[in-house]
């Protein structure tokens, strides 16, 4: 939950909009859904050309609309007006002649008498300073060198993506110990070669020694919370309140005042990433919008892009003070398009929703169709959940229950994450990891991929007692992200009196589970260094002492970012542990007997997905002694054991009975 201060309607206002939207603009509609949609293939409003530039904003309930051009992205005065014409699909258009590049303009609609305020429009591409205005541009000047040559590094599938790695742009780069001179910008991910203090890689070298090959960047699109005229307050947030959907946002430019810098800049981050064999995920939220009244939805078609209760008043799915209403046509085409421009004007690959169960059902899947359509390897995953009851039937949401209807999309599991760690409402509740009885089966449930499996009895696991998942590829591993404590201060919170070196173990095993599950594993930034928020939950506005990553830890903490770095490894080398199919991974993947609580063991069987390895067995010990395991006889060579691994091989071990160490994961396989 993001702790925000919002500015919705009141209920009186949305009474009188609701009640009387018939009678507003130029033409009559009995409902939304009468809203006339515009032709054509794109909802463009700013095409720039030498000698003019055509404006264009949907607005079919305006009865005028006007552009106001200015010289400056922020104050001075009006330099040019000119009057749009309608058109019988709700759209107005107008040409200004000239050569407007570098200019700035809004658009304002007057509907029943009443000028509704300035806005960039819906879908701006191009801002100036804090987003108030559009920019006119020349856009071939937003393009670094060689991107026309940019490529996404090759994944073949989705059972392919071996680890996505969570940042916020800020946390990642703002420390001085990350030695980057661009620290807290888009431009902090094109420099190589930076170093902590004690030399060792940082930066984008340290995603390639860690062997990250996904990048998931928290919201990076123009948010409303930082004033890009005060960056020298250092006020911080995670950016969870849009303003501007299609346009990157300012602060995290080195220059939010020229509209090209930010996107010329965020191209070259991607292309850096790109070049270093890592794709990028952006954070998107389109559940809701910064604030209703006064936002560019609101000022440019009244109440058409939210939901209402019955009552009139805002729906809050979000949490925030409203939701959007992404089953109408227009907001539907306008996620459709919003997602595919990233896609394809900024080589985007892959995108996690906020919050995605305030959207419908069909529009997440013709935002699937539509990426599929782009490249079939852009990944789609989200939040199956929302912050309240959405105001749309259950059973067309885009909730982790549904995602079986939803191919091609993932969303997290809960289940696994709690399983592991305890409720994450009751920080000092634990899981598995703190020995709690009754955890195992949610785990299992995890490690197969939240698929139908007849070695798991849904009864004992948490939350759900339906498998949802269709494939294991929809289902996101994980045992902490941005929300709630990451992991570090989990298990303290869960754990006050394990001492540091009972703590790494725990990590360790934690991320093994996560790292030889079925799902897509998923890491907080700077888990691999034992990161810690000092006990914060929701950091969301918390400042750089909290939030920032301290990269001297990687000195202090460099066995347990090695033990990270020999996970990622094992998983990218071995495709037993990412079968990607639910058939083979109930084929292949069994549970294996065990005396009770703490202790889980599966094996991986026959050279599962065609792996060079035989039978792979693997082990989790929570408890703080010695377990013996029964294990099928033969002759194994153990990789993994006491908070070590060595893909090579740890020694060899012959029997049927293993004994896997206190709090720590084993893994061997039989050659």
């Amino acid at each position: 939950m993001r702790k925000k201060i919002w500015s919705p309607l009141t209920a009186t206002l949305m009474a009188i909009i609701m009640n009387s939207c018939a009678n507003q603009g130029h033409k009559e509609y009995a409902s939304y859904e009468q809203y006339p949609t515009p032709r054509g293939e794109s909802l463009t409003e700013m095409e720039y050309r030498r000698d003019t530039t055509r404006f264009t904003l949907w607005a079919p309930t305006a009865e005028e609309v006007r552009v106001r051009i200015y010289d400056e992205g922020d104050g001075g005065e009006t330099i040019q007006i000119a009057k749009l014409l309608p058109h019988d699909d709700g759209t107005w258009t107008t040409e200004v002649a000239g050569d407007l590049a570098g200019k700035f303009y809004t658009f304002n609609v007057k509907i029943d008498q009443q000028w509704q305020g300035p806005t960039p429009g819906i879908s701006a591409r191009a801002v100036g300073v804090n987003g108030k205005r559009g920019a006119i541009i020349d856009w071939d000047t937003t393009n670094p060198e060689g991107w026309g040559d940019d490529r996404r590094p090759p994944v073949a599938s989705a059972n392919d993506m071996t680890v996505i790695y969570e940042m916020h742009h800020r946390d990642f780069s703002i420390s001085p110990s990350a030695g980057i001179r661009n620290r807290g910008k888009f431009a902090a991910l094109t420099e190589r070669g930076t170093r902590s203090p004690e030399g060792l890689a940082t930066g984008i070298d340290h995603l390639v020694e860690l062997g990250v090959t996904h990048v998931h960047l928290l919201p990076s699109f123009d948010f409303a919370s930082i004033d890009e005229t005060r960056l020298a307050d250092n006020r911080y947030n995670w950016g969870y309140d849009p303003q501007n959907y299609n346009v990157p946002d300012g602060s995290y430019a080195t220059n939010p005042y020229d509209p090209a810098t930010r996107i010329r800049e965020f191209k070259l981050m991607v292309q850096a990433l790109h070049r270093a064999g890592i794709r990028v995920v952006m954070d998107v939220v389109y559940n809701h919008t910064a604030s209703l009244d006064g936002s560019n939805f609101e000022r440019t078609v009244p109440g058409y892009f939210y939901r209402h209760k019955a009552d009139g008043t805002p729906a809050n799915g979000s949490g925030c003070g409203n939701e959007t209403a992404s089953e109408r046509a227009m907001v539907r085409r306008f996620m459709v398009e919003s997602v595919s421009y990233w896609a394809r004007e900024y080589h985007i690959d892959g995108f996690r929703f906020d919050l995605m169960g305030v959207h419908d059902i069909a529009t997440m899947n013709a935002i699937r169709q539509a990426l599929t359509r782009i490249d079939p390897t852009i990944c789609l995953y989200g939040e199956g959940w929302a912050a309240e009851a959405p105001s749309y039937p259950a059973d067309s949401l885009a909730m982790k229950a549904n995602v079986a209807r939803m191919p091609g999309i993932a969303v997290f599991s809960d289940e696994l994450r709690d399983g592991l760690c305890g409720p994450v409402s009751k920080p000092a509740e634990g899981g598995f990891l703190a020995g709690t009885p009754g955890c195992e089966m949610s785990v299992m449930f995890g490690i197969a991929g939240a698929i139908r499996h007849p070695q798991i009895d849904m009864d004992s696991v948490n939350y759900t007692q339906v498998a949802w998942a269709a494939q294991p590829t929809q289902m996101i591993a994980y045992v902490s992200c941005h929300d709630n404590l990451c992991l570090a201060d989990r298990l303290r919170a869960s754990l006050p009196r394990a001492t540091p070196e009972e703590l790494t173990r725990l990590d360790k095993l934690a991320q093994t589970v996560v790292l030889t599950s079925q799902g897509t594993p998923f890491i907080f930034a700077g888990e691999e260094v034992a990161r810690s928020k000092q006990g914060v939950e929701n950091s969301y506005q918390s400042p750089d002492a909290v939030n920032a990553i301290d990269w001297h830890t990687l000195a202090t903490q460099a066995d347990l970012n090695a033990y990270y770095r020999g996970l990622i490894a094992l998983r990218k080398a071995h495709p037993a542990f990412r079968l990607g199919d639910a058939e083979l991974v109930r084929q292949y993947l069994e549970f294996l007997p065990t005396d009770g609580t703490g202790l889980i063991a599966f094996r991986l069987k026959d050279n599962a997905g065609g792996d060079t390895w035989n039978n792979i067995i693997v082990a989790f010990n929570a408890r703080t002694t010695n377990a013996r395991l029964a294990v099928p006889v033969g002759k194994y060579t153990v990789v993994c054991k006491e908070g070590a691994i060595n893909p090579d091989g740890l020694g060899t071990y012959t029997g049927e009975e293993a004994i896997v160490a206190p709090q720590s994961a084993l893994i061997m396989h039989g050659n």
